[in-house]
């Protein structure tokens, strides 16, 4: 299930859906967004990041992981998102990515951020892929 922010949302902020399933990871993260002022939706696996959309979570831009349990990777979501909301962009991050020099460029409307991030370097590639 994806997960409920204990935070009140922000009528017009954009939102995030963070895709992370290392808790550990995803809710330092995800409060750093809401402390920038973003609506942040949490889901441990893409399985649960189509679920919250299936919910009807306006979403403005997916950060995911690559490398994620279940039947679908971040590669995976990122292309059902270009199939089903191909206006949202999707910023896949990994720490292995094989070599890869930018994981995902191939999919339209996805870039890559390599881990480790700062959390101000995350904040800044989404402020930028919502303004473009």
């Amino acid at each position: 299930m994806p997960r409920e922010s204990n935070h009140t949302q922000q009528s017009n902020a954009p939102t995030v859906l963070v895709v992370e399933d290392e808790t550990m990871v995803r809710m330092p993260i995800a409060e750093y967004l809401r402390d920038c002022g973003y609506n942040v939706v949490e889901a441990g696996d893409a399985s649960e990041a189509i679920a919250a959309m299936a919910a009807e979570t306006p979403v403005s831009l997916v950060f995911t992981d690559i490398r994620m349990p279940g039947k679908m990777d971040g590669f995976g979501l990122a292309e059902w998102f270009r199939s089903h909301y191909p206006d949202v962009p999707v910023l896949l991050t990994s720490g292995y990515h094989g070599g890869r020099s930018s994981p995902g460029i191939s999919i339209p409307g996805t870039r890559f951020i390599e881990k480790p991030y700062s959390q101000n370097q995350v904040a800044r590639r989404i402020a930028a892929l919502l303004d473009s």
